[in-house]
């Protein structure tokens, strides 16, 4: 088969909310990919799998699922804690990784994992589907466009109410918490930004870790259910990341620069919608259009599989967001 007509057969761990309501039918829409199997400890799992997505293979064991020679591809998305397990044991028998966000723990982890994939010949990402999307492209090219003068600010707030108390993000041993589960986005978003403001000053990409970081947290049950930091970069750039799941739900950023701001509503998500631009006086709206975040992304994955390139999203950014993860948990404690 060409790359043009060959499909990567995916094989999903676990039957989570966000495989079953987001990434499986993703990938059922996508031009390059197929959903071929599925793993899930409990039977009820499966056959509700095989009725909603007439999934071919279905597997009790995940190890059974990582042994199927048909599956190409896995998504992990199991609970934050078991990422850095169960994305080695997929590299070491072949498979290709997409990995929930954030990948892991540390950047220890994040490290283990990279190095296992480079070992075994296989693909890894971290699933951060809103870079995917109209609203990100066009964030970006108003960052390049340098009609915002020389960005000194970048905010960043993802918050949300968690109203199930049993809820895994609620558990310390499963890596729940506010800034693993949303601020990491945030995390992100900031890096993106300041990844801009050092190639505006024709500097190298390690200007864009902070050289200090505050943090401000409140934590409930073993962890933090709000959380706030301050990053300073040696750019000149400050960042205010925030983000919560005890509070209503706020999906904001804004870039402020010696000429002009941008807002971004609804930062992480893919509606349509628009980007609010002032530029001294003047105001106006940069039309944002609706995407397919999550079936761009499986796409871009699996295009890099068969094309034997790097994905959109790379582990550079991933292993940054990691560090950077670790310096503001290290403060916080």
């Amino acid at each position: 088969m060409t790359t043009e007509t060959k499909k990567i057969r995916w094989g999903v761990l676990g039957w989570a909310r966000i495989a079953r309501e987001n990434v499986i039918p993703a990938i059922q829409r996508s031009s390059n990919s197929e959903f071929h199997a599925l793993s899930s400890r409990e039977p009820a799992k499966l056959k509700e799998a095989r009725d909603k997505f007439n999934v071919p293979v279905t597997h009790d064991r995940y190890e059974d699922l990582l042994a199927d020679s048909s599956v190409d591809a896995v998504y992990i998305p199991l609970p934050n804690g078991l990422h850095c397990e169960w994305t080695i044991k997929a590299a070491e028998r072949g498979k290709h990784i997409l990995c929930e966000k954030p990948i892991a723990l540390n950047a220890a982890e994040c490290r283990r994992m990279i190095a296992a994939s480079a070992a075994n010949g296989v693909r890894l990402m971290e699933g951060f589907m809103y870079r995917y999307t109209d609203r990100t492209r066009q964030v970006l090219e108003v960052l390049r466009s340098g009609v915002l003068g020389e960005i000194k600010c970048v905010s960043s707030t993802h918050r949300f109410l968690l109203t199930n108390p049993a809820s895994i993000k609620l558990k310390p041993d499963l890596g729940g918490g506010a800034l693993y589960d949303v601020g990491c986005y945030a995390v992100n978003f900031a890096g993106l930004v300041a990844d801009e403001v050092a190639r505006q000053q024709n500097l190298p990409t390690e200007t864009s870790v902070p050289e200090s970081v505050a943090v401000e947290q409140v934590r409930a049950g073993g962890v933090d259910v709000s959380f706030s930091a301050l990053l300073n970069y040696s750019t000149g750039l400050i960042a205010s990341v925030n983000c919560g799941i005890n509070s209503q739900r706020r999906v904001y950023s804004e870039m402020i620069g010696t000429r002009g701001v941008l807002e971004v509503p609804d930062t992480f998500l893919d509606n349509a919608g628009s980007l609010s631009l002032t530029v001294g006086d003047e105001r106006h709206e940069i039309p944002v259009a609706l995407s397919d975040r999550y079936r761009l992304e499986v796409e871009d994955f699996a295009d890099a599989i068969l094309a034997g390139r790097a994905p959109q999203f790379g582990l550079g950014e991933t292993l940054r967001n990691a560090e950077v993860m670790d310096k503001l948990l290290a403060v916080g404690r």
